[in-house]
């Protein structure tokens, strides 16, 4: 990956996404006794404070042996209580209650959103005994605003000191963010892929990135993006007229072949799981058969797959 310098051309601009990941998979109890684990993934979606300290409402994935009702009680430890408000399709609201801040008490005592074929022991995984050093590891090396329930993995791959060489042969960079959901990593599991419904997730630009990546795309200077939350974030905002607009807001863009890209020259991305809106992405992008003769490249060198595994440059 270190070769990527001399892939990379002065002035091209190189965005990345500095959301931060959160320590967002909790393990408690139902006030019958059964264990929860339980995965927040939309950070927070309301919060409002209280005399008895902080309170949030958060969406979140549920593991039990019996998935609780509405109404039931839910308690983390001393410094965290939590109710079930509402139960969906998939996904559960759930409201929390600490007398600390939220976020400093998640610090605390929650663990690192791994994916499930990432084995860890719940020990393993708690910040004090962490021989696998997930707290870092599983966080880009410019990772700035907390909210992701999983990480922007193309990004992982980025040292400081690669950072500083791309600076030094007038690569610009530029950073949006977009906390990185359920939705990304969700199966496609209907026959006809423009029925899926993708899960939303919350994006902002600055002024300034949209002023630098519209003015490298006036001048005909490459603009690559750093992993598919970075491309669907430049597309959702170029959607009406082709020019990224600043702001904040939802996306729910979904890209599969036959869509058109308005904004980005190559992008950098990890290799993907199939039957993922990610792995239709790369393939609207480079082409179904240059992206299959890649996986089977892959394959054949015993390369590594999904989120600490190899990356691609692709454009």
């Amino acid at each position: 990956f270190s070769d990527l310098k001399n892939l990379l051309n002065p002035f091209d601009l190189l965005v990345i996404n500095d959301t931060r990941v959160m320590p967002a998979r909790l393990f408690g109890r139902k006030e019958t006794g059964g264990k929860i684990e339980v995965l927040i993934i939309d950070f927070p979606s309301r919060r409002r404070q209280c005399a008895s300290g902080d309170q949030v409402e958060c969406e979140c994935l549920v593991r039990a042996a019996k998935a609780p009702k509405p109404g039931a009680k839910l308690d983390f430890g001393p410094d965290l209580k939590a109710v079930v408000m509402d139960v969906f399709e998939r996904t559960f609201s759930i409201g929390f209650t600490s007398e600390q801040p939220f976020e400093s008490v998640l610090e605390r005592i929650g663990k690192m959103p791994l994916p499930p074929y990432i084995r860890r022991s719940q020990a393993q995984d708690g910040p004090e005994n962490d021989p696998y050093e997930d707290r870092s590891a599983y966080q880009t090396v410019y990772a700035a605003k907390t909210g992701a329930a999983a990480a922007p993995t193309a990004g992982l791959h980025f040292t400081l000191e690669l950072l500083e060489r791309l600076r030094q042969k007038q690569v610009g960079i530029a950073a949006v963010t977009l906390h990185v959901g359920y939705g990304t990593f969700a199966p496609v599991k209907v026959e006809d892929i423009r029925e899926h419904q993708i899960h939303t997730e919350h994006y902002s630009i600055s002024p300034e990135t949209a002023d630098a990546v519209n003015a490298a795309r006036a001048a005909g200077r490459r603009i690559i993006a750093v992993g598919t939350t970075t491309v669907r974030t430049l597309e959702y905002a170029a959607r009406q007229n082709g020019v990224v607009a600043a702001g904040r807001g939802d996306c729910d863009l979904f890209i599969y072949p036959g869509y058109n890209f308005n904004i980005v020259d190559a992008m950098i991305t990890n290799f993907h799981l199939p039957r993922s809106t990610l792995l239709m992405l790369v393939s609207a992008f480079a082409g179904r058969e240059r992206i299959q003769n890649a996986y089977n490249a892959a394959i054949e060198n015993q390369y590594r797959f999904y989120s600490y595994g190899d990356a691609m440059l692709i454009g």
